[in-house]
């Protein structure tokens, strides 16, 4: 069975041609040295993993196994150790008759059955599944393990040791370095990167703590801990973060570094006093390890992308980006800037914080317990000859009145602003104390944009729309088949009924006639009539295109967009 030629497999399965196997092989001398086949393949696009698994499967007579919809049993995972599952890729599934059933991606590999069944003590039944389908399920069941075992040992120790723990705790001084307290808080950590957390909360109660995890936007119950625990639990997170383990009566920050899956994360810590104990929000920010994402992958429309282009084009002016905190302005400011850098232009950003570090870019970190504000930096960059200037935020009027001013000297100024929609940004300016003519001579462009969550494509269902209320948010009068989450979901969205999230834009150009309107000191209103004669979509257009296009739901376009 080793000697089995997977490229001629794949072709005999009708998955590829000779031609693209011929390609490969070619490439396999010259671009990818010591790689397998079936591994250039993948890189090419010429088959998927699920073609690769299921033409072995037919040859070598291995049942498939789709992990990603069946339930795998805790107890043939613990039959082996995490490390050899990740070392190996395999994971145990179920057990039946004195047999262990294990999904692995390698069906011909004896000597890794010879050592799981002399660990497990069990036969050994192999079954194929991709190997990204079994890292995503080590990653679950083995996390899910380990918060179990981890919740138990904590349940144990604080019962048999609560007074002697308590006494420890009240000795501010003293670091609390309890061993189930220090791997709940990485176990916590670890589970928000690999769920794709942006924070974690842990709230005190009278009886528990409630931990919960915002996942696509929703804040998501992962589980409880007894009210004792809650001090050694907030106390190791304040170390970590170099905050003041003493104080607990008024609100404190901190951050600190970890390494997850070889990933580094950036860890900003906010704590705040409640009336029973103090509630702790850690927010997740992915550091130089994640590259910035272009604009076409953030979910803009062919449409909408065109009116963005003709913004960053422009050598001077400021281009600003605005929606609520958590809707992914900085993701858009680094997209532009990934388009923008180039080796002959100087950029130069002013940060609070420097969420990811980016190549050629030179990235300034606000300190204002030294005096570096936004403000400050502003005014020294503009000696630094730049040519494109990006604010992490316009917090004020002399930030506004200053990044103005660098616009009207020729510089091309990208920031963020909170306002609701992209006309309301420019009547937030004026109200900063901007005088109407400077914001007509700068503004180029701004970018509204909010989040709205994707339904999951493996358990959406079909809903037909037939009350006039629901046809009218969608526009529509007659009988109109949208799509809806599931209730209950399925695995591969873990029980949501949603799957990810992207960003929908609303986006006003600054022509002469829209200039001309705001330096006559217009009206919101009067702004955006022009924008939408000028070929604005608004925001409950973009998103009332993805609910007629099954990509969202209506829930999902009344959160985002919904106004009295």
């Amino acid at each position: 069975m080793k000697s089995v030629p997977i490229g001629q497999l794949l072709v005999e399965s009708g998955y590829i041609t000779d031609v693209q196997l011929n390609d490969a092989l070619v490439k396999q001398k010259t671009d990818f040295v010591g790689e397998k086949i079936g591994e250039i393949l993948l890189k090419l696009g010429y088959v998927s993993e699920t073609q690769v698994v299921h033409a072995l499967s037919a040859r070598l007579k291995v049942p498939y196994i789709d992990l990603v919809t069946s339930k795998i049993d805790i107890d043939a995972v613990k039959k082996i150790p995490e490390a050899v599952a990740r070392k190996n890729t395999v994971i145990g599934y179920k057990m039946q008759g004195g047999r262990l059933y294990v999904a692995t991606n390698d069906p011909v590999n004896f000597y890794i059955f010879e050592e799981l069944k002399i660990t497990s003590g069990m036969e050994i039944y192999p079954m194929l599944a991709t190997k990204s389908a079994i890292v995503d399920a080590i990653d679950r069941a083995y996390s899910q393990n380990t918060v179990s075992d981890m919740m138990n040992d904590i349940n144990k120790e604080y019962d048999a040791n609560e007074a002697l723990m308590q006494a420890e705790l009240d000795n501010s001084d003293e670091r609390i370095d309890n061993a189930p307290v220090v791997k709940l808080v990485n176990t916590l950590v670890e589970n928000a990167f690999r769920k794709s957390a942006s924070d974690i909360h842990i709230e005190p109660f009278k009886l528990k703590t409630r931990i919960r995890f915002r996942l696509d936007g929703d804040l998501v119950e992962q589980m409880s801990v007894k009210a004792n625990v809650h001090n050694a639990l907030v106390t190791r997170i304040k170390i970590l973060a170099g905050m003041n383990i003493a104080e607990k009566r008024i609100p404190l920050d901190g951050r600190y570094g970890v390494n997850v899956d070889g990933v580094n994360l950036d860890l900003r810590v906010s704590s705040i006093p409640t009336v029973y104990g103090e509630k702790v929000v850690i927010r997740l920010l992915s550091t130089a390890d994640e590259k910035a994402r272009k604009i076409t992958d953030l979910g803009m429309t062919d449409y909408n992308y065109e009116m963005f282009k003709s913004i960053i084009r422009c050598p001077h002016g400021v281009m600003l980006v605005t929606g609520p905190t958590g809707s992914g302005k900085s993701t858009t400011l680094y997209a532009a800037l990934g388009e923008l850098s180039k080796p002959t232009v100087n950029i130069v950003t002013v940060e609070d914080p420097v969420e990811k570090k980016m190549e050629g870019i030179n990235q300034v970190q606000i300190n204002e317990k030294a005096g570096m504000t936004f403000a400050a930096a502003l005014r020294s960059i503009l000696r630094q000859d730049p040519d494109v200037i990006m604010l992490g935020e316009i917090r004020d009027g002399e930030t506004a009145d200053i990044a103005i001013r660098a616009a009207i000297t020729g510089h091309l100024v990208l920031s963020t602003l909170h306002t609701n929609d992209a006309a309301g940004t420019i009547m937030r300016l004026v109200d900063m104390g901007v005088a109407p003519y400077m914001v007509a001579s700068s503004l180029i462009g701004v970018v509204a944009q909010r989040l709205v969550k994707l339904l999951c494509p493996h358990c959406k269902e079909r809903l037909i729309l037939n009350d006039p209320a629901d046809l009218r948010l969608v526009g529509k009068t007659e009988r109109t088949v949208i799509y809806t989450p599931r209730l209950g979901g399925c695995r591969e969205c873990g029980g949501t009924g949603y799957h990810g999230r992207t960003a929908i834009h609303e986006i006003i150009v600054a022509g002469n006639d829209l200039k001309e309107l705001i330096s006559k000191n217009a009206n919101q209103e009067q702004i955006a009539a022009l924008a939408r004669k000028h070929g604005t979509k608004l925001l409950r257009e973009n998103v009332t295109d993805m609910v007629l296009n099954g990509e969202t739901s209506l829930d999902e376009l009344v959160k985002a967009t919904y106004s009295v």
